[in-house]
């Protein structure tokens, strides 16, 4: 018989992959001792990216959660693990040092095993230092390879990063192949080269389903010494999710490996009560999509938790594009044609960046890129018209620095608009921000909560720990809820109540002073071109969603908020607003691994 294989159940991330939501602690309390019964799971993962901040948006409190989920698992030996973002630890965009040090301390003490830190540019810069806090709070640090496919991600280059997460402590490795488009071969291959150096490093294989390349994968690592396998059950396995146990099971079990038995009555128990969560209010936000596989993702190479959000952009921007099209007297574009043409433009813009990994931001942003150069070229404006912050952040290395090269044209607008690129340590530029949010607590009467919880999701998510604590996330949550429990029914909803219902799903993005609307501006007291905002707009959190010049002269940059899609538009390039007025609303986003 051929060596050992372990199962992990990555029971958050069939959630992220489906939909919006995570259960609620109550049904995480419930599901957990079937996870035990069924007999084949090493390890369960409970929480991480993406996990504490939609509970918050659910006026859950996701401390609770995660205690409450662990303590089964923990109790029968079953190891916890969590999915940690690295620089931007839990959530879309970078976390000082004192922060991220306090995380590992606050989960091992919530009953977290082992934490899989991964850097969406592969930078050990953004790596090495979770490993060492992971380490000293007494946690196990699992190295992550965020795996692509391109000229640049070579064996050689995952190789290296390999060792230099294993010297930098890392006890485990984990190839996180998040858009499932790593060939076999070449994950086998990488594998083996793995273990022949470092044969006591546990190396854990996590592919999702969508181009349908995940279980030949599963094959091919465990062929040449993987050690442990993320899996799924039904009804979240398959589609863009992960592989489901009992297929990868039965696969290995006839390939000769020593892999351990299901009790089948327990997984059909938790396959029930993963439907009963479903119905019971978690299915209202998944998107149907997601439960299709699809080979298009080889193409563009992005995760398949973006299929839902991609294809909004376009139905947004689509119209726009269209109205150009139809002036110059040109046909019509479909959402399929758009659909091709975003995916080539995708293969165009993704290697002049650097080749990032597309997974979260960066596939956002490579997307984002994409996607305006598509309007701004019907515009005949060329390309890298319309790049927020956080995309030129990306190319000139603020967040790390990309494998591949920048493309010159890009090297010569960053240099025409006075970019300069840097190879400073990413965390270099961030300043440590626990003082200021004790002083809050404190001025709140907010208790730190055991093992200083309660301080760390303020400090790890503010504006939606703020709103959680306000009980404005619950009303909204709510809401929502109602909306899309009225649109399943087929209740036809007044006009006023529809707007009601868009205005409880997002947020208002609010002038903070009174002055006049600037939707684009270079930081040199001009302002550029505009380009109007439109409807189904994605924005990222942090991200700048238009500028007011107060009557003093100052511009004042707007922020998005916690980011998401535009659902409505208040104002216009150069109107007036007073301090206090809504100029937009922007639907909360649901964030990617």
């Amino acid at each position: 018989m051929k060596k050992k294989i372990q199962f992990s159940l990555v029971y958050r991330d069939m959630w992220q992959s489906s939909g919006k939501f995570q259960p609620r602690k109550d049904q995480l309390a419930r599901i957990a001792p079937v996870f035990v019964k069924m007999g084949c799971f090493a390890r369960v993962e409970t929480n991480g990216g993406g996990f504490e901040q939609v509970n918050l948006l659910a006026g859950e409190n996701p401390n609770d959660a995660v205690r409450a989920f662990t303590k089964p698992l923990n109790e029968a030996g079953i190891k916890t693990h969590m999915l940690d973002r690295g620089l931007n630890a839990l959530r879309m965009y970078p976390v000082p040092d004192d922060v991220r040090k306090m995380m590992y301390r606050v989960k091992h003490a919530q009953g977290v095993d082992i934490t899989r830190i991964f850097d969406g540019l592969n930078d050990i810069r953004n790596i090495a230092p979770s490993i060492k806090w992971a380490k000293e709070a007494g946690m196990t640090a699992q190295g992550t390879l965020c795996i692509t496919t391109s000229p640049v991600h070579t064996l050689e280059y995952y190789a290296h990063l390999a060792d230099q997460e294993i010297e930098a402590g890392a006890e485990e490795i984990c190839l996180k192949d998040m858009a499932g488009i790593g060939q076999p071969v070449f994950l086998g291959k990488l594998t083996k080269m793995i273990k022949e150096k470092h044969p006591d490093i546990i190396i854990e294989y996590h592919g999702h389903s969508g181009p349908g390349l995940s279980m030949a994968s599963i094959l091919e690592v465990c062929n040449n010494g993987a050690d442990v396998i993320d899996t799924a059950i039904e009804p979240l396995s398959w589609g863009k999710v992960h592989p489901d146990v009992i297929s990868v099971q039965s696969m290995l079990k006839h390939a000769g490996f020593d892999v351990p038995e299901i009790n089948m009555d327990a997984y059909m128990q938790a396959r029930a009560l993963t439907q009963e969560f479903i119905d019971d209010w978690l299915g209202y936000f998944i998107n149907p999509q997601n439960k299709f596989m699809s080979s298009l993702l080889l193409t563009c190479g992005l995760p398949g938790g973006m299929m839902g959000s991609m294809m909004a952009d376009l139905g947004g921007i689509r119209g726009t594009i269209n109205n150009l099209r139809k002036k110059k007297g040109e046909p019509e574009l479909s959402t399929d044609d758009l659909l091709i043409k975003l995916f080539a433009e995708v293969a165009y813009v993704w290697p002049r960046v650097g080749y990032p990994p597309l997974v979260t931001p960066f596939s956002q942003y490579v997307k984002n890129i994409s996607l305006m150069n598509l309007l701004s070229l019907e515009q005949g404006k060329g390309r890298y018209v319309y790049m927020d912050d956080n995309m030129w952040g990306m190319i000139l290395g603020k967040s790390g620095k990309v494998p591949g090269e920048i493309a010159p044209e890009l090297k010569e607008l960053a240099k025409e608009q006075g970019r300069t690129f840097t190879d400073v340590d990413p965390r270099s530029l961030l300043k440590d921000s626990l003082d200021d949010f004790k002083k809050e607590m404190d001025e709140n009467g907010w208790e730190y909560g055991q093992d200083d919880e309660e301080l760390f999701e303020l400090a790890m998510h503010p504006e939606q720990y703020r709103n959680y604590k306000s009980g404005q996330a619950k009303k909204n949550f709510l809401a929502d809820l109602q909306k899309a429990k009225d649109a399943k029914m087929g209740t036809k909803l007044t006009p006023e109540q529809i707007s009601a219902f868009k205005h409880a799903k997002a947020d208002a993005i609010v002038a903070p002073v009174r002055g006049q609307i600037f939707w684009d501006f270079q930081g040199d007291g001009e302002t550029a071109p505009a380009v109007e905002p439109y409807i189904g707009q994605e924005y990222q959190e942090g991200d700048v969603f238009c500028y007011i010049q107060a009557p003093w002269g100052e511009f004042v940059a707007v922020p998005a908020d916690l980011g998401g899609k535009l659902v409505e538009i208040n104002a216009k390039q150069g109107s007036k607003v007073q301090k206090g007025q809504t100029i937009a609303y922007i639907e909360r986003p649901h964030t990617e691994a």
